[in-house]
Formats: structure tokens, C-alpha cells, sequence
């Protein structure tokens, strides 16, 4: 007797003579056929989480097992398209269903009835193994798209290279086993399970973002992790638009977890618009977008994150470097709590599953730089935006979410309200990749930019002291040093940390040029301080056009104009030169 419905609870549906399901198999329930996930068998009963609206369903009707885990196909048309949180194509629904996602549609994903032009890679008589390429094809302007095999064995047919759909088979393949394989331009791979690679490697590359605030005061390796928490109207969609437009990644995945309507319309309005700095094409030519807004189905929410991982990692195994946002994963795991409760499991804190930083590890430990099976060398970065309520950072999402990753960029409502963008606290932000990466700065520079960076943050951290005198004492109490503090201090948040993303020239920034406007900064900071040690009063050290001049150096000096640092460190010298009668 096949499986039946017994009970249904929003999402979550009890099916009886279920003893024949298997644990994360994929199933079709009821007579709407709607796509769900065996998530507990017990006895003849089983647990099953649905992924689309229950509205309609009825107890006894049949559930149908499809024989596989809850997978994604993986094939040409993935990129410049958007999907929902089971890659399904949101504009391919909308064409044919308007402007809401019926239920029963199935799990169509890709275009079946679009050729492509096909390259074939291999002959008759080659070995191939697993994660070898036989065949490519030019998906857009800028990505070659590389199958890549899902068995090894021997190849007895090849089809020449020419025009093919998804559905054709062009290579055959006779297996170690003795089995006959069909290989065709696509293949399927289970979300919940990480791809496999040949062998980790040590992250020490530099994630480029042309962000002052990410390149050098925390830096984010490639196939790193990231954490952006923050509270409402602090920038952290903007900051993930920053990474997915100027990052030096192959492909970008932007999954829009739970997020709302008019937020994520607006994602899916702008990206079609932006312009790829590095190729001059759009930016969707190696984007893709994966939508689940939070009035779709709660569980599907919870689904997006690891189809959106399992996409990237594809793409990682065909030798490219991929960067993945998550905008929020707060969300996501309110989706966890909301399917918690309907399971009546014990709750932990503030309600959330006692497996929220499991789950929370198992996501970001499949970001890396790797090298695959077929020998290439690929990585998958993964930058989290968190939305704590109130913005308060000791919520369990958002703590539980700092032991996973090894970049935390704490965004402050105080400077997101007083218009200094990014509002990343330099107090409470971090990254672990400082060290690891610091040979990288020095091969690409030939200097010490993090013995730099170092230096400057100290002045930071005084500032917070010296703010806290002020407060107690006054301005007019301070010493000369300490005035001189406030004004290096403003330096480095005016006219190196915020970023302007409307300014073209400030918008994005070459590291060269981030280096000369730090040596700058570090030149003024020695020489005002030498001064001042030596008894030139504050009043003679500071000079407000010279303050001025460095502080709008970011506007003033373009990207390629690199000479003039040249002049402003030369006026810099005539300052100080110029005090006590040419002492310094």
C-alpha cells in the first residue's frame, strides 16, 4: 500500500504506511503533487516537509516517492536567471501563471526545448573520471559553462560537437561496474551533500572589493567566510551589492532569504543594470538569483541556502571563483524555528531549534579554495548577512554565526544614521585573515601593509579612549597629543573608511591607490606626533587646508592619477618642514 496522508500541519505533513520512505527523499504529496522532503520515518509513520502552499490538501491522499534526495539540476541556463529557493524559474512561472506561484507546478528548473551550442572535449577509447570535462558551451558572453562527469569508466560514443538541448545525450560512457551511462548536459546532485574536491587549500589570496574597509582593515580571503550583521537601515544590502558588483569573483549567487517583497524587487531591478567593472557587460552575465521572499512557503526558505550553495559549488568544480550572499540568514533560521515548532521539538533559546549552529556550521564550512577533481582550482566565498533584532548582537543567530565565520563586519546604526557608509564599527568588527594574507599584500605592493593597517587601528582604539576623557573633562582639557589623536582619528574614518558609493571616482577603489592614501595618512600621523613630542604646539601641527586637502584626496586624486600623491606628500613635508625654523 502506497503512503497516505494522516495529519497536516502547515507545512509539515504525517503520512501513515510510510514504513517503504527513506530520510531526505524527495516526494510528491497529494493529489496537487506539491515537492516534498522526507525529514523522519518512525515505524509506519513518517515526517515530511513541504515546500509549497498546503492550502487544498486533503488526509488519505496518496504521497509518491520520486527515488532521490531533495536535488537541483545543474546544467546551461543557470546563469542570468532567477529562481525560487527550490530552483524553480520565477520568470518562467510568472509568464505562464502570473504574478503568484500556483501549487502542483512540479520541479521544472531548467529550459528543455533551448539549444545550445555544444564543444565536445573527449573521443572514443578515453578514460574519464569523475569531475572531468567532456564537453563545453559559451553560456553567456563571459562564462564557458564545463560539463563535467558524474561517473568514470570508458568512453564508447561521442557526438560530434554542434547545437543540442538539454535533454541529448552526447557522450556514453561504459562504467567501471560494466554499466552503460548516459551523459547529457546536465547532471543532479543532492543540496544537503557537499560536493566532493581533491584537496583544501590554505586561504591567502585576497577577496578584492575596491572597499577601503574591506581590502585593508578586514580583509576577506577567497573562499572565505563573512558575517554582515546589523541592524534595520544599516547597509547591509547595499554592502552585498558592493561585494557582488567590484568583488573579483567569477560568479556571484545572490539568494534573497525570506527578505521582503519590495526589497528583494528591488534587488531584481537593479542587478539586470549594473555593469561588470571588469568586463564592461552587465553584471548578470555571471549572476545568478535565487528569490524566496517572506511570503512564500516558510520551508522552501529553509531549502534556498543549500540550493544556492550546491549551484555554487558546481560552478567551483568547473575552476571558477564564486562568491554567495545570503541576505539574511536570520531569516532562514526563523524558517528553521517556524518548522521546529510544527515538528514539536524542544525549543533552546529565544525558540530556535538546539541544532540552529549545526546547521549554521555545516553552511559555512562549504566555502574554501580548493582543488578539484579534474585538477583545476576553484573557491566558494560566503558572505552572510544577519539581521539581529534590534540590533542586538547577542541574539543566538547572530552569535552562533560568529563562530562559524572568520570575517565579522558589525554594522553601527550610529554611523549608518550619520551618513558614513560603510557603517562597519572598526571597534567591534574583525578578520582572521590579516595574517594569513599579509605575504599577498606584499607580493602584489612590496610593502608591509598590514604592519600599516596595524598602526592606524591602534589610533582608532586611542580615539575611544580620548573620546571618553572628552566627554568627562572637555575639549579644552585635553593634551596636545590627544588633539592631535582626534584629528588622525577623523583622517581615518572621513577620509579613508567611508566610501562613497555614488561617486564614480570613489565608488570602487584600486588597491595601489588605497595604499598611497594610506601611506598619507601614516605620514601625517608620524610627522604631527614627532612635532608635537618635540614642542611644537597643537595650534602651529594643525593646518586645516592640509587636513582638508587629505581628507578629499578620495575625490580629488583619480584612480589612475597616482603621481599626484605624489604633490600632497610633498605639501605634507613643506608643513612640518616649515615648523621650528625647518626642524622637521
Amino acid at each position: 500500500m502506497n503512503p497516505i496522508i494522516k495529519t497536516i500541519n502547515g507545512p509539515v505533513v504525517v503520512a501513515k504506511n510510510a514504513s517503504s520512505l527513506k530520510i531526505r527523499e524527495m516526494v510528491s504529496v497529494g493529489k496537487l503533487k506539491l515537492i516534498g522532503e522526507v525529514i523522519s520515518v518512525d515505524g509506519d509513520n513518517a515526517t515530511i516537509q513541504v515546500y509549497e502552499d498546503t492550502s487544498g490538501l486533503a488526509a488519505n491522499e496518496e504521497i509518491v516517492s520520486t527515488g532521490r534526495p531533495l536535488s537541483v539540476r545543474l546544467g546551461p541556463g543557470l546563469l542570468k536567471n532567477m529562481f525560487d529557493g527550490i530552483e524553480r524559474p520565477l520568470q518562467k512561472i510568472m509568464d505562464e501563471n502570473g504574478a503568484f506561484i500556483p501549487s502542483g507546478i512540479g520541479f521544472e528548473n531548467l529550459d528543455e526545448e533551448k539549444s545550445w551550442e555544444v564543444e565536445i572535449k573527449v573521443s572514443v577509447g578515453d578514460t574519464i573520471n569523475v569531475g572531468d570535462i567532456y564537453a563545453t558551451i559559451m553560456e553567456t558572453k563571459t562564462i564557458e559553462h564545463r560539463l563535467m562527469s558524474t561517473v568514470e569508466g570508458e568512453i564508447t560514443d561521442v557526438k560530434p560537437s554542434g547545437t543540442y538541448k538539454l535533454e541529448d545525450t552526447i557522450v556514453k560512457v561504459k562504467t567501471n561496474k560494466g554499466e552503460e551511462e548516459e551523459l547529457k548536459l546536465y547532471q543532479y546532485w543532492p543540496v544537503r551533500n557537499p560536493r566532493p574536491v581533491k584537496k583544501v587549500r590554505p586561504l591567502e589570496l585576497l577577496l578584492n572589493t575596491g572597499q577601503r574597509v574591506l581590502d585593508v582593515f578586514f580583509p576577506v580571503a577567497k573562499g572565505g567566510t563573512v558575517a554582515i550583521p546589523g541592524g534595520f537601515g544599516t547597509g547591509k544590502t547595499m554592502l552585498q551589492h558592493q561585494f557582488a558588483q567590484y568583488a573579483d569573483a567569477d560568479i556571484i549567487i545572490y539568494i534573497g532569504c525570506g527578505e521582503r517583497g519590495n526589497e528583494m524587487t528591488q534587488v531584481l531591478e537593479e542587478f539586470p543594470e549594473l555593469i561588470d567593472p571588469n568586463t564592461g557587460y552587465g553584471l548578470m552575465e555571471r549572476t545568478i538569483l535565487i528569490a524566496n521572499t517572506s511570503n512564500m512557503p516558510v520551508a522552501a526558505r529553509e531549502a534556498s541556502i543549500y540550493t544556492g550553495i550546491t549551484i555554487a559549488e558546481y560552478f567551483r568544480d568547473m575552476g571558477y571563483h564564486v562568491a554567495l550572499m545570503a541576505d539574511s540568514t536570520s531569516r532562514w533560521a526563523e524558517a528553521l524555528r517556524e518548522i521546529s515548532g510544527r515538528l514539536e521539538e524542544i525549543p533552546a533559546e529565544e525558540g530556535y531549534p538546539a541544532y540552529l549552529g549545526s546547521r549554521l556550521s555545516q553552511f559555512y564550512e562549504r566555502a574554501g579554495y580548493f582543488t578539484n577533481l579534474n585538477g583545476s582550482e576553484g573557491s566558494v566565498t560566503l558572505i552572510g548577512a544577519v539581521s539581529p533584532s534590534g540590533g542586538d548582537f547577542s541574539e543566538p543567530v547572530t552569535e552562533n554565526t560568529r563562530r562559524s565565520v572568520n570575517v565579522f563586519l558589525g554594522l553601527d546604526r550610529k554611523l549608518a544614521y550619520s551618513r558614513h557608509y560603510p557603517a562597519i564599527n572598526w571597534l567591534t568588527s574583525y578578520s582572521n585573515y590579516v595574517d594569513t594574507i599579509r605575504s599577498y599584500y606584499q607580493e602584489k605592493t612590496g610593502e608591509d601593509i598590514i604592519a600599516v593597517r596595524n598602526e592606524l587601528m591602534n589610533v582608532l582604539l586611542q580615539e575611544d579612549e580620548v573620546r571618553s576623557i572628552l566627554m568627562l573633562v572637555g575639549k579644552d582639557a585635553l593634551s596636545d597629543a590627544q588633539r592631535n589623536i582626534l584629528d588622525v582619528s577623523e583622517l581615518i574614518r572621513v577620509g579613508f573608511l567611508q566610501q562613497n558609493a555614488y561617486n564614480d571616482t570613489d565608488k570602487y577603489v584600486p588597491l595601489d591607490k588605497q595604499i598611497e592614501m594610506l601611506n598619507v595618512i601614516r605620514n601625517y600621523y608620524h610627522k604631527s606626533a614627532e612635532a608635537i613630542e618635540n614642542g611644537v604646539p597643537y595650534s602651529k601641527t594643525y593646518n586645516s587646508e592640509l587636513i582638508n586637502d587629505i581628507t578629499q584626496m578620495k575625490y580629488t586624486i583619480k584612480n589612475d592619477e597616482l603621481d599626484k600623491f605624489t604633490v600632497l606628500n610633498n605639501k605634507l613635508e613643506s608643513h612640518f618642514l616649515g615648523l621650528r625654523g625647518g626642524e622637521y
